[in-house]
């Protein structure tokens, strides 16, 4: 089959590489794995030798009708038709209770379907994923570089981030233009740091990284938040920046996640004073 540019798809056809991958996920026989875009097939193969549970989500319906021809009668394999997006993990791997994710992603969605497994989380337990290499330098990036910013912080908040290997162009067909990188994404039994409130943490954060060359103090002043007003005030910014210990004329990249986590208490807090 003829790969689709529509959907992205680049078969990873290179056999080091697909047992490299199998190796990193470690599957066990009996348990129940969740893997997104499957396409060929060459991962799903590997998977269910070791005797897992796979259930695989394609979005390509000649490709899903493809692997239930192939693998029919294999009682492990379950093939869903059906955007990753907006498959509901809860509903798609009982009798499990949670999974373990194998992905090789399309590099156009892969931040969008990193969040959505995140958001999964109590159901996915961890995430063994194929991302364009740029991609994953920006997850796993420390405070002060260049690829730090909101990806980085939510991912790490949650997940414990691993870089694994790289993977050239040439082990795909067709060939992308750029590098892959592999990566192990565990999801943390309590997220990094402990806060007041996830939902404000994950929106202070979007909030102070919405424009990298701004201050955070000017990030806040241009929130649509209806507290956006308060950070003209001296005095909520005084005590803000004593609360959180976090001078609001610094950029967002430059704090590590319990500074963010500090500072997303103090604006939790005059949210619910102001």
């Amino acid at each position: 089959m003829r790969a689709k540019k529509r959907l992205g798809q680049n078969f990873l056809v290179d056999r080091n590489y697909q047992e490299r991958i199998i190796a990193a996920a470690r599957p066990s026989a009996g348990e129940t794995i969740v893997e997104i875009g499957p396409g060929l097939g060459a991962l799903t193969r590997l998977l269910l030798t070791s005797g897992a549970h796979v259930v695989a989500v394609e979005l390509d319906a000649e490709l899903a009708q493809a692997l239930r021809r192939e693998f029919a009668g294999n009682a492990n394999l379950r093939v869903v038709h059906a955007d990753a997006l907006e498959v509901d993990f809860v509903n798609l791997i009982p009798p499990s209770t949670t999974a373990r994710v194998v992905a090789n992603l399309p590099y156009y969605i892969s931040t969008a379907i990193i969040s959505h497994m995140i958001e999964a989380r109590r159901s996915v337990s961890e995430m063994i994923v194929m991302l364009q290499r740029e991609v994953v330098e920006r997850i796993v990036a420390s405070p002060g570089g260049k690829e730090y910013g909101y990806l980085s912080v939510i991912v790490q908040f949650y997940c414990e981030a691993r870089r694994l290997f790289d993977v050239p162009p040439s082990a795909f067909k067709p060939s992308p233009k750029v590098y892959s990188s592999v990566m192990r994404l565990t999801v943390r039994k309590e997220p990094l740091v402990s806060v007041r409130s996830e939902k404000e943490f994950v929106q202070t954060t979007q909030i102070i990284f919405a424009h990298r060359r701004k201050t955070i103090l000017n990030n806040l002043r241009a929130s649509k938040l209806s507290l956006a007003p308060v950070w003209r005030d001296g005095t909520a910014i005084e005590r803000t920046e004593s609360e959180s210990g976090v001078n609001l004329t610094r950029r967002a990249e430059t704090l590590s996640i319990e500074e963010i986590g500090r500072l997303s208490d103090a604006v939790h807090y005059y949210t619910q004073t102001s």
